[in-house]
């Protein structure tokens, strides 16, 4: 189980310093959740950091690996590591197509029930990201070199194009890919799930 350390401070400062103190590790280390209680009569407003260290959380997401091997009855292996306070999550087994699933439909589930479980039990929302034998990264590649090809054609013949429906952060991705072209734009249009992205083209 997750459990967070509270500390009060009369500013978010001094209640953080007093938790890199007790923790004896870098801010760098620590997932932070900041409340702040109201002044009333008498007293002073309180800040209130309830913080758990980095590594807890890594070491939970292993141990919740594990327990899943042995649900699926397949071999596999993982490496979990953490930067810019996002986790990420390489997995390797010896059944990859049951690992992964249809579409990426495993561990996109994955993904969600870990995410869920550790927001369940200390109220943060921590990003983790799973892929497994680089399945996300071939994908979003390959997913690249496709919109970037459509967006070469919307270059050259000055006709724009609307894309299929598509979640966020896949938009996201056409968005930032078509920034590098000096006249071509991107909007994206309509409501979710349906929210779909057009590129076009235009004059300075």
């Amino acid at each position: 189980m997750l459990t967070l350390s509270k500390y009060e401070g009369k500013t978010e400062t001094e209640a953080k310093e007093k938790c890199i103190n007790d923790l004896n590790i870098s801010e760098e280390e620590i997932f932070f959740k900041k409340t702040e209680t109201e002044a009333k009569l008498f007293k002073s407003k309180k800040i209130i950091i309830e913080a758990i260290k980095k590594q807890d959380i890594i070491n939970y997401i292993k141990e919740y690996i594990k327990e899943l091997d042995k649900s699926f009855n397949i071999e596999i292996k993982s490496e979990v590591n953490e930067k810019d306070d996002i986790i990420k999550v390489i997995l390797v087994s010896n059944n990859n197509p049951i690992l992964i699933g249809k579409d990426g439909k495993n561990i996109e589930a994955l993904q969600t029930l870990i995410r869920n479980s550790i927001r369940n039990q200390i109220g943060i929302d921590i990003k983790v990201n799973i892929d497994a034998s680089n399945y996300k990264k071939k994908k979003e590649e390959s997913f690249e070199r496709e919109i970037k090809k459509i967006i070469k054609e919307v270059e050259q013949t000055h006709i724009e194009t609307k894309l299929d429906p598509m979640n966020s952060y896949n938009r996201r991705l056409v968005h930032n890919l078509a920034s590098k072209f000096k006249n071509i734009k991107t909007e994206s249009v309509g409501e979710e799930p349906n929210r779909y992205t057009i590129i076009k083209y235009e004059e300075d």
